[in-house]
């Protein structure tokens, strides 16, 4: 009995070190999370970009180099608004408060939108007979449908820069998170378009989709002011 009183010191040294690895590998995993729900709950809003993504996974034409072109740009941009913004933040701690806010506003901008759409508007998805484009225009043309998308700006470096800093000090583990929710959301809605070219020829589907894309906004909004 006194052996094992003993030794109980000595086994709680033994596991005392890999407490804070554990906790520090529960807190990546947490971060990771949080920039993959985040960053894939944005990028699922309908627009331009997923559109030409979708057209041209139907349509079976480039789709690789455009799922690359579209998860790097997003990358490249997520990147930038946690390293910029976290930088900025730090010498202008009200930035941060007001961003905040910000894009709760935006966000339930974007929710509204998305329920009028889903209320008010027949989408359909449409395709033409393949056409020839060679890869250059292509490219050419998914960057426009990227870099000058506003609405890009203000999710990736805005949004996802202000709320990377609520992940403090593991802010490149959130912009892991986002970025890898992108690489696996393009290529995923480029190689699988294929097959949801008959859901997304009703309306109805649509609508459903708006509707998904609203309730995600709203959540997000009010989870930024509360």
């Amino acid at each position: 009995m006194l052996a094992l009183i003993s030794a109980k010191p000595q086994l709680a040294a033994h596991f005392a070190p890999h407490a804070p690895s554990i906790q520090s590998s529960a807190s990546f995993m947490s971060t990771y999370l949080a920039g993959f729900t985040l960053g894939l709950s944005l990028i699922l809003a309908i627009g331009s970009q997923n559109a030409f993504v979708l057209k041209q996974g139907i349509r079976k034409q480039h789709v690789f180099v455009v799922c690359v072109v579209c998860a790097l740009s997003d990358a490249l941009l997520i990147g930038f608004g946690v390293a910029g913004f976290g930088a900025i933040v730090n010498q202008f701690p009200q930035i941060e408060v007001a961003a905040r806010y910000g894009g709760a506003l935006f966000l339930a901008i974007y929710a509204c939108l998305s329920f009028k759409s889903a209320l008010t508007v027949d989408h359909a998805l449409t395709t033409q007979t393949p056409s020839n484009d060679s890869k250059l225009k292509t490219v050419v043309m998914c960057l426009a449908f990227t870099w000058l998308n506003p609405h890009v700006y203000l999710d990736t470096v805005v949004l996802l820069g202000s709320i990377s800093t609520q992940h403090h000090p593991n802010q490149m583990m959130f912009a892991t998170g986002a970025i890898s929710a992108s690489l696996v959301f393009f290529f995923a809605l480029g190689y699988g378009a294929r097959h949801l070219a008959p859901l997304f020829q009703r309306p109805r589907a649509w609508k459903v989709l708006e509707c998904a894309v609203g309730v995600t906004m709203a959540t997000i909004a009010l989870s930024l002011i509360l």
